[in-house]
């Protein structure tokens, strides 16, 4: 299925007076170009699929490469089981007729080759697969199905259509619980993953390594990996932001209390080895993590398989986000204690000075409520999401 490009503008400034825009939704913001990095160029290829587009990262990442390059054309492909039309609506409005979405699930190998045989992007970033951890667990078939053997899909639709550039989405949950002696977790830190989610993940990261490195191949592959944690935020002008469903994020469902769509928060235990006994992630602003995929794609090379972390370097307990939150909002945020759940670790946050040091990219992003700021004005301005 092809949807048509609708209203079309030829650049970002007319898209932007098309766009939707609730009265919290600063639409005097204007969003930072990418900064050159060491390796590499800022701007981004020509064409580029990016996987999962109608989803909450995937739709930022098409968001960006509409606008920051005009030249550019982005093919969205998204079977919009956890994606939006709504997102999809957004995008064409500042992109026009650069932006071509193809409804099809990465499973739908002959569907999707077919699509990428007719019009080969020069890169592909993928960002489609199922993401609960707990969902993991209790559906351990369906997270291998979708986030493996989509991704092997994938890859034999690249081949076929002779597209050899992939930056892959892939987690900090294929660490799985390190040390606590091991934080901050470095990419040589092992990869030991203790859910189906992390586990997943980590195989295709595998599949990516060995087939970078298979001899005698026409077009070699060229991969990286991104391994991020919490991510937070929207885009700056409420174009798209963050809308699961259902939504098992901490930073939306507390925002959800605040604007009283939920009686009040659960802490889904009290009792890690942690400073206050709840969960401590590594937060990272959605527009940080674009610019992350951006400055991957100036530094795939044939033949060469490399990852990085993402992150701002330190963690943050659940008791303080929810701190953050009143903070923002001026909401009370009323907790109740849960038991632990199945497959949380108790702490993970980021060393990213590696990707610092070699692609010049660190997060613009890194005060919490900075980024629980930019969620908030999304759903206030769009407090259904993109119903």
């Amino acid at each position: 299925m092809v949807i048509s490009p609708i209203n079309e503008a030829p650049d970002g400034a007319e898209a932007r007076s098309a766009t939707r825009d609730g009265p919290d939704c600063d639409l005097t913001v204007t969003q930072d170009l990418p900064t050159r990095n060491s390796t590499g160029d800022a701007r981004p290829p020509s064409h580029v699929l990016v996987t999962g587009g109608a989803g909450y990262i995937g739709s930022h990442m098409a968001l960006a490469l509409l606008e920051r390059e005009p030249s550019t054309r982005v093919t969205v492909v998204d079977n919009l089981l956890r994606g939006h039309r709504g997102a999809i609506d957004a995008l064409v409005k500042v992109g026009g007729a650069r932006l071509r979405f193809e409804q099809i699930d990465l499973l739908d190998t002959a569907r999707l080759t077919a699509a990428l045989v007719a019009d080969p992007p020069d890169a592909v970033l993928h960002f489609a697969a199922l993401t609960s951890v707990p969902e993991s667990v209790e559906k351990p078939l369906d997270y291998f199905r979708t986030n493996l053997g989509g991704g092997l899909s994938l890859l034999e639709a690249m081949r076929a259509a002779g597209v050899s550039r992939l930056v892959f989405s892939s987690t900090a949950a294929t660490y799985g619980e390190p040390a606590p002696e091991s934080m901050p977790i470095t990419e040589s830190t092992p990869q030991r993953p203790i859910n189906p989610y992390g586990l997943a993940k980590l195989q295709f990261e595998d599949v990516l390594r060995a087939q970078c490195a298979a001899p005698r191949q026409p077009k070699p592959l060229a991969a990286v990996a991104l391994r991020y944690f919490n991510v937070a935020g929207a885009d700056a002008l409420c174009r798209v932001g963050e809308d699961h469903r259902p939504e098992t994020h901490l930073v939306p469902i507390a925002l959800e209390v605040a604007l009283g769509k939920r009686p009040h928060l659960t802490i889904f235990g009290d009792d890690y080895p942690t400073r206050d006994g709840t969960c401590i992630r590594d937060y990272v602003h959605v527009s940080d993590l674009v610019d992350a995929h951006l400055a991957a794609l100036g530094a795939l090379e044939p033949g060469a398989f490399r990852a990085w972390n993402i992150g701002i370097g330190r963690g943050h307990s659940v008791r303080e986000v929810v701190e953050s939150v009143r903070r923002v909002t001026g909401h009370a945020i009323p907790t109740v204690m849960g038991t632990r759940r199945a497959g949380d670790p108790a702490a993970l946050f980021a060393d990213p000075s590696a990707i610092a040091r070699d692609l010049g990219w660190t997060a613009r992003f890194t005060t919490l409520d900075a980024m629980v700021e930019s969620a908030w004005r999304w759903m206030q301005a769009n407090p259904q999401g993109y119903r």
